[in-house]
């Protein structure tokens, strides 16, 4: 699977991707609103997770590259994510922390909304996260998801969940 946009390419991860991945992955502010930073085992195992969701569901996260060099900047994809007690279709996304601020997350999601809708029986599309986590609130609401849901998780701490559907995604 490989997806262009205007400026990306998005394409499955390979065992390659390491030390680009690991450059998002392990960094700890971007990786702030998750419950621990990922070491080079857990980086590792992301991207043999991943390899066996495009194996078994034909989807996961995928490398975002920059079309004009090819560099990797991040992974941004579909996934089935427990979210409050139920199984729904993730879109989620993580941009090199020099990369952000520039409609990245915004442009690969949007990509990935729209492969979802057509490849996919999914009539919703979620995305969750911490609610203080500002940055992935915006990219959400930017390709069209509203909030349909806050709760406390697991650690305590409340999260957002944003959805759009494939009938409001089609009118837009």
């Amino acid at each position: 699977m490989v997806m262009h946009t205007k400026r990306l390419v998005l394409r499955e991860l390979t065992d390659d991707d390491f030390d680009s991945l690991y450059a998002v992955l392990g960094d700890s502010d971007i990786m702030r609103h998750y419950p621990y930073k990922l070491d080079e085992t857990r980086v590792r195992n992301w991207i043999a997770k991943n390899k066996e969701r495009y194996r078994v569901f034909g989807f996961g996260l995928w490398a975002v590259c920059l079309k004009e060099t090819g560099e990797m900047i991040g992974d941004c994809g579909l996934t089935m994510q427990n979210i409050n007690n139920f199984i729904r279709p993730e879109i989620g996304y993580h941009i090199r922390a020099d990369m952000q601020h520039n409609g990245y997350a915004k442009e690969a999601a949007s990509a990935v909304r729209d492969w979802a809708f057509q490849n996919t029986p999914f009539r919703v599309l979620y995305s969750y996260m911490k609610a203080d986590n500002i940055a992935s609130c915006a990219t959400a609401q930017s390709i069209g998801m509203s909030l349909v849901e806050e709760y406390r998780d697991s650690e305590n701490e409340m999260t957002k969940v944003y959805a759009i559907t494939r009938d409001s995604q089609i009118d837009s």
